[in-house]
């Protein structure tokens, strides 16, 4: 019989509810307004959660542009499991730039190229995923935290304000309409007031206190909001680190592949004026037989015995003999001589 009469109540709860709000709707009754100020902060709440929601998507975007993957890492991370490691597009690019250039000969000018190419989007691609790591630490995690745990607990905490206003208009108007009865009908239902000023007192003071709750909470979003600022400055920390990073990846690459004869010499910094005759002359210019000094870029290993091993920096004496490949010279030091890749070294 406990269990039935506590049912009858909470339906008889909910009903009234149901009522009040269905009455306010239709204009057909009076409904309890929340200040300015409270308004304002259930304004900028709702405003902080649909463009926080925004940014970490646009966010996401950029670090997994594939949205496939992005969901498959979103389901790890709410089922607790490490997002697998990926290898990205610079990753494959580095592959096949390092791949081709050992298949097509270290030894070429154009197999050189690709390796030094090859090593360079390697780094960056190990830069991206430094960056893509911090930048979900930094601002992915604590926004999606923020979401998922505040603004779920300010919601909860609305909603609830909200059912407990509705128990004070219906409370407000069950009161209105006891005294009105009382005045049209002439009769003495005091017992009647005075269990709905009772029942009036206890839904008021339980709206107050919900009200304070929720706007303490509400008042929480400017703390939140410096929170965000601090994540935004160091998402943008991390994106110039990256970004500079790469830039001096590729200005280094750069100057280097100036060092490269043929077309690939038209590869100069902005500005750089092209080298000259005297300092950059090609294979053909060198008379055969005729020696000059070289400086080695890189380190060279030599494949077998006609050919000579280098160290980078170091300079030697080349020369060109009749009859040898376009891609090679001969290299002297001391009394040792080989043949040496020509795009490995620089002609001085």
């Amino acid at each position: 019989m406990d269990e039935f009469k506590k049912f009858a109540g909470q339906a008889g709860t909910f009903f009234n509810r149901a009522k009040q709000y269905t009455e306010e709707k239709i204009g057909n009754a009076e409904k309890t307004e929340l200040d300015a100020h409270f308004e304002n902060l259930l304004q900028r709440a709702d405003r902080t959660r649909i463009w926080s929601e925004k940014i970490v998507t646009r966010i996401e975007a950029i670090l997994q542009p594939n949205p496939n993957v992005r969901l498959e890492d979103y389901v790890n991370v709410k089922l607790d499991r490490q997002p697998r490691s990926r290898e990205n597009n610079l990753d494959f690019l580095a592959q096949a730039l390092l791949e081709g250039g050992n298949e097509l000969g270290p030894g070429t000018q154009y197999g050189a190229a690709l390796i030094k190419c090859g090593d360079t989007q390697r780094k960056m691609a190990q830069f991206e995923h430094e960056f893509v790591q911090t930048s979900y630490t930094n601002i992915v995690v604590p926004l999606r935290k923020f979401l998922e745990e505040d603004m779920k607990t300010i919601q909860k905490e609305r909603k609830s304000l909200e059912v407990k206003r509705l128990d004070l208009d219906a409370s407000k108007g069950k009161l209105r309409r006891a005294k009105a009865m009382e005045a049209q009908r002439n009769v003495n239902i005091e017992e009647v007031i005075r269990s709905a000023e009772a029942e009036l007192r206890v839904a008021q003071t339980d709206f107050d206190r919900q009200y304070e709750i929720t706007k303490l909470l509400l008042e929480g979003i400017t703390t939140a909001h410096s929170s965000h600022l601090e994540r935004l400055k160091e998402f943008i920390e991390a994106q110039q680190s990256y970004y500079s990073q790469c830039n001096q990846l590729c200005s280094d690459l750069q100057r280097q592949m100036g060092n490269f004869p043929g077309s690939l010499g038209g590869i100069l910094p902005p500005n750089s004026s092209t080298p000259s005759a005297g300092s950059m002359p090609s294979k053909e210019s060198q008379p055969q037989g005729d020696r000059k000094k070289a400086k080695a870029l890189y380190d060279y290993d030599a494949s077998d015995p006609s050919e000579l091993s280098l160290l980078a920096d170091e300079v030697i004496q080349v020369y060109s003999p009749p009859g040898i490949d376009s891609d090679w010279m001969m290299g002297v030091r001391g009394t040792q001589e080989g043949k040496v890749p020509f795009a490995y070294l620089e002609m001085l």
